[in-house]
């Protein structure tokens, strides 16, 4: 009989790429989920991942091998729920998925929170992009995402998978304190249109969002610094080097050369909580998504 946990290492590997993003994922060593798929290979008496590069691929085998895991996980997490929802409190693992400003400015309070609240809960976390948290929430790599939108870039929603609002997140721009701008209350998108930017890698929502909208105030925007990280943006804005459009979940402090200014209309991205539709009757997922929007305005 074919061993679940082992099955389990190998859709992990399936779902994040490789052993190393698989051991993340599931808690373990990488030399821990190497020996799970090395002993499915034993009891299948089938390859199942082969060398490609530094990585591993999986076989035609593995990808039928997944198939079959995706289906028995389903059932298990049936049983799961039913089991929580029959001890009527949130119990077991929970593992949650969340962009990175969200899992700095919203998901640590609200994971104290549930810790303190409810300690059956083994609570577990995963940074990861949005969208790609979508998929994993869609194939129960993960029980409950934190994801959001731009109105150019909405989330996927795909069968099976429920969701409801956090909150919104207002973006600001940030320039030098000896800006020109610097005294305005507020600004209107022409009036930054012609600026040097800095600003979130290309492919990433919050580029394009920008770009699109400098392009329709009649200019082609000036992307000068192209770095990942805000608080990297926010202190070369204060080196003088450019201006930035900085969401405020996660933030943190502004550096005294920055100053924040309001631009209209606002740029919004909409939060949301995503989660199985299976897992809906889970104490745990309700608690959880009541304790994410309870602690949204404490976060902004």
């Amino acid at each position: 009989m074919l061993d679940l946990g082992r099955l389990k290492a190998l859709h992990a590997v399936h779902t994040h790429g490789s052993i190393g993003a698989a051991a993340t994922a599931l808690g373990y060593t990488p030399s821990a989920v190497s020996q799970q798929i090395s002993k499915l290979e034993r009891e299948t008496h089938t390859v199942l991942l082969e060398r490609q590069g530094r990585g591993v691929a999986l076989t035609d085998a593995a990808h039928l091998l997944v198939a079959t895991a995706e289906r028995l996980l389903s059932i298990v997490e049936e049983a799961e729920v039913a089991l929580e929802e029959q001890r009527g409190r949130p119990s077991g693992r929970l593992t949650l998925a969340a962009f990175p400003t969200a899992a700095c400015g919203l998901l640590p309070p609200v994971l104290a929170a549930l810790a303190a609240k409810h300690p059956a809960l083994d609570l577990r976390l995963v940074e990861v992009d949005a969208h790609l948290s979508v998929d994993l929430v869609a194939r129960g790599v993960v029980d409950l995402a934190v994801a959001h939108d731009w109105d150019i870039a909405p989330l996927p929603a795909p069968e099976g998978v429920e969701r409801v609002v956090v909150g919104d997140d207002r973006c600001d721009v940030l320039v030098p304190a000896g800006h020109r701008l610097a005294d305005r209350e507020g600004l209107l998108r022409s009036d930054v249109a012609r600026e040097r930017w800095i600003c979130q890698p290309p492919g990433s929502v919050c580029h394009d969002w920008l770009v699109r909208t400098l392009r329709e105030a009649g200019t082609e925007p000036d992307m000068a610094y192209q770095v990942g990280e805000y608080r990297t943006q926010m202190a070369l804005v204060e080196a003088g080097l450019g201006i930035a459009l900085v969401p405020r979940l996660g933030r943190g402090q502004i550096p005294a050369g920055v100053r924040v200014l309001r631009l209209e209309p606002a740029p919004v991205r909409r939060l949301y909580a995503l989660w199985r539709a299976g897992a809906s009757r889970r104490p745990s997922i309700e608690v959880a998504v009541d304790t994410l929007r309870a602690h949204w305005p404490a976060a902004r």
